[in-house]
């Protein structure tokens, strides 16, 4: 009778606008060109439940952004609907009804027309709803009445969701579904009418799996499964047979550790970081840019995630959430250092999805099957889970090598279960000012590292009012797992006792090479990354303006000329562009001056601008490279290229998980030099790439180009050429990385390598662990270094590319006497004691 008079539409117009008084509403994708709906076919939109207050949201929203309306008719191509609009499931009013899950009678008259005229096709559009996004958990009655939850709901319900979710309601259009594409010539109308509901079923199931997450237990409950677990049963009965403790002892024990480590998810808490953090951004940083976020959608509803990204600051914990969250996805359950367990910060953390783990537990087997076993229910329910493989944060900006230990855990449990295919989405983070910049640097100079406190924290609040540039996230491109251990593992789905096999190992160092690979391969160059490369390969870190805007155009162009990858993403600012964007964040400082102004650094700017600088370093190491040769032996063949730079790849590819294999060199090499030779910076004599004149502009910029890779060649000789003054046999790995740190010191304050990331220890750590796994060292059983008249070639190889005067200062500076070498390796071991006295 309303439809009669036309009152329908008042009834509808007035509900509208009363409830977007209230109601605010999250459109998802932003870009609704990812969607690749078809404006010259039929459209109907799929809502899963019959309620008013969803059909007028959609209709609200699709007005608003342009698309087709769902209350409009389907008029067109012999179609007689009166809207073009379906519902999955309806609201059960009358128990004789007929079953809400039986076919729309919208649905059998498009599929029955689809059927008749093999010409025609209807995009069938999935549309998600959400009012709030709070999972059901055990503990609240009230959650379980009033959240956006799986069942149909009833319009009391709806109507008290509303208002309690109202302002957290998000709609997301999803890919239209073809329905001629879901039918079959053969099939029967009702065969078909059964796969579309299906796949429908299947797709809306998903859909809400990713933005709320699986039902949540109660934290207590969890634990109560833990605790009755086989692998933690077990280790209660080990503790009590070797520990001597009663078996009740060891069970609270046991329940005491899940405690410690279990996360406690709070939807008020997640909502209240969103607003909070959103505020935090505008606050600190001129926007938050992402990239690739594609690669989520593809599989958040059908894959177990982990997310692995690079670790550069704490607020990387919070990025990534956050990003995540308010895309339209459920936030991971991250796992934190037991260091963030702190009073108050530690309880938010915890309710925000943070568990946390122990910096080690090789020794505390109950510990170990506990967080193992808390790890494996939340891997086996469906939760993403986001940890960092490096371990801890990164001093240098270079990421570090992977720390094995989670990843571990992750393949046992896969090897356990593996009902739902899981997927490693590496992402790279970069920034453009840290707030712990200093911080870093004052640890790499030796300072103790500061443990996280509540002071700290709240002095970090001065910040606030500081500018930090943009933040930048990228996924890189997806590690399935399967793939990963069907390469590694032939045959481990039969297996039940594929975890130890002696592959397990290989196979983990693998996948953990493979995702910091995939991290460098999203990266973001930023225009902080460009000034700091170039400035830092300037004497004096002071260049003229136009000089400066040219190298950064050239870096640019090397980047377009030979991209590392589909996923990097490069600043579309120009030279002077950059300049002016450095002068914004007071990086760069001006000096004027008659014949063109100078920009230069701050000595203390200088060296935190080296943490830039290596964030993208890998995507110029073989152009600097190459100029490095080219500038020391004036000229080179194609051949005589790629053999310095095979000398020297497996070191560089190993410190900066670069992506190239053996096989793919030779064609990367020739891409570089033609490159180069496009851009000027080399001439071509017949069958020889040969520098410019030593007084031309190109011959300035391959040079400037050469020293960004310069500090790494002189610490990797400087390396081989102790081992060989001091001979084989004479030194342990710690005694040598020790020595190294100490004569890289001294190098640096005579040589102006004025970077405390110069003389890092991990980085001597990590070429001599690869001059190990290439054969050319070996450790004794007493653990001293030996080696052979390979390394004194290696050396010889490597001395070819550096300047003379580097390579004089690197002998005189080595060249040290027995007791001198005795005596600093004594003062830095009770250095050592003394800091660890002090710790304890």
């Amino acid at each position: 009778m309303l439809s009669l008079f036309g009152l329908d539409r008042l009834f509808r117009l007035i509900i509208r606008k009363l409830m977007y008084l209230w109601v605010r509403v999250q459109v998802l994708p932003h870009d609704l060109k990812l969607l690749g709906i078809d404006p010259d076919k039929p459209i109907c939109y799929v809502l899963q439940n019959r309620l008013l207050s969803n059909v007028l949201v959609l209709d609200t929203e699709t007005r608003r952004l342009g698309l087709p309306r769902p209350m409009r008719s389907m008029r067109q191509h012999g179609l007689r609907e009166r809207y073009s609009l379906l519902f999955l499931t309806r609201e059960q009013r009358n128990p004789l009804a007929r079953p809400p899950h039986a076919h729309s009678p919208r649905l059998v008259s498009l599929v029955d027309a689809v059927h008749a005229d093999p010409t025609l096709d209807v995009q069938l559009v999935p549309v998600t709803i959400l009012w709030g996004r709070s999972p059901e958990k055990e503990s609240s009655w009230l959650k379980v009445l009033f959240a956006d939850s799986w069942a149909t709901p009833t319009a009391l319900k709806q109507l008290i969701t509303i208002l309690l979710h109202g302002r957290q309601t998000m709609l997301k259009i999803n890919p239209p579904l073809s329905l001629r594409q879901l039918s079959s010539e053969t099939e029967s109308s009702e065969r078909t009418l059964r796969k579309v509901s299906r796949v429908l079923r299947v797709h809306f199931r998903r859909q809400r799996s990713a933005a709320i997450g699986p039902d949540m237990s109660h934290r207590r409950t969890l634990l109560d499964e833990i605790m009755r677990s086989e692998p933690v049963e077990a280790a209660i009965a080990r503790e009590v047979m070797e520990r001597g403790v009663s078996r009740e002892v060891a069970e609270s024990r046991a329940r005491l550790y899940g405690n410690e480590i279990a996360s406690d998810y709070s939807y008020p808490v997640i909502r209240f970081l969103e607003i909070f953090l959103t505020w935090l951004w505008t606050r600190l940083y001129n926007g938050v840019t992402v990239h690739n976020m594609e690669v989520i959608e593809k599989h958040a509803t059908d894959h177990e995630i982990i997310y692995v990204p690079c670790h550069r600051s704490h607020i990387d914990y919070l990025l990534l959430s956050y990003v995540i969250f308010t895309r339209g996805y459920m936030t991971p359950h991250i796992a934190a250092g037991a260091n963030l367990n702190m009073p108050v910060v530690g309880g938010l953390l915890r309710r925000g999805g943070a568990f946390f783990l122990r910096r080690t537990f090789k020794d505390n087997f109950l510990y170990g099957a506990v967080f193992n076993e808390y790890l494996h229910q939340m891997l086996s329910r469906g939760f993403p889970i986001e940890y960092f493989v490096e371990g801890g944060r990164s001093r240098t900006g270079r990421l570090l090598s992977s720390k094995l230990g989670m990843i571990n855990m992750t393949l046992r449990s896969y090897l356990r279960d593996h009902n739902r295919p899981l997927v490693f989405i590496p992402a790279y983070i970069g920034y453009e000012k840290l707030m712990e910049g200093g911080t870093y640097i004052g640890e790499l100079q030796g300072k103790p590292k500061e443990k996280e406190n509540l002071f700290s924290l709240a002095m970090s609040v001065r910040k606030l009012q500081k500018v930090f540039g943009k933040v930048h996230l990228s996924f890189g491109e997806p590690i399935y797992l399967n793939d990963v251990l069907d390469a590694g593992m032939p045959g481990w789905r039969g297996d039940a006792g594929a975890a130890e096999r002696p592959e397990f190992t290989a196979t983990s160092l693998a996948l953990g090479s493979r995702i910091s690979t995939g991290i460098n391969a999203s990266a973001v160059v930023n225009p902080i990354n460009l000034l700091s490369l170039v400035l830092l390969s300037t004497p004096k870190h002071a260049i003229d303006e136009d000089q400066l805007a040219e190298q950064l155009e050239l870096n640019k162009a090397l980047l377009a000329a030979v991209p590392y990858s589909a996923l990097v993403q490069v600043t579309d600012l120009d030279g002077h562009a950059m300049i002016a964007y450095g002068e914004e964040l007071k990086i760069l400082q001006r000096r004027k001056h008659p014949l063109g102004d100078l920009l230069y650094l701050h000595e203390e700017e200088g060296v935190l601008m080296t943490y830039f600088r290596n964030n993208t370093l890998h995507l110029f190491v073989l152009p600097s490279l190459l100029a490095v040769l080219l500038l020391q032996r004036g000229s080179a063949t194609r051949e005589q290229a790629l053999h310095m730079v095979r000398s020297v790849y497996p070191f560089l590819k190993s410190e900066l998980f670069l992506i190239w294999s053996d096989d793919q060199l030779p064609d990367v090499v020739d891409a570089y030099l033609e490159a180069m030779a496009g851009l000027g910076l080399l001439g071509i004599d017949g069958e020889r790439y040969v520098r410019p004149g030593s007084s031309s502009e190109a011959y300035a910029r391959l040079h400037i180009l050469s020293r960004a890779l310069r500090q790494t060649l002189v610490r990797y000789h400087m390396t081989i050429t102790v081992l060989n003054q001091r001979g084989s046999g004479r030194l342990t790995q710690q005694q040598l990385e020790e020595l190294c740190h100490l004569l890289a010191q001294r190098l640096s304050f005579v040589r102006e390598f004025s970077a405390p990331e110069f003389f890092d220890k991990t980085l001597f750590r990590g070429f001599l662990d690869t001059l190990k796994g290439l054969g050319f060292l070996c450790t004794t059983d007493d653990g001293h270094l030996v080696f052979d008249e390979r390394l004194s070639a290696l050396a010889d190889e490597a001395l070819e590319v550096l300047p003379s005067g580097i390579r004089q200062a690197i002998q005189q500076v080595t060249l040290i006497t027995d007791e001198e070498v005795a005596a600093a390796l004594l003062a830095m071991e009770q250095a050592a004691a003394k800091r660890k006295g002090k710790g304890g």
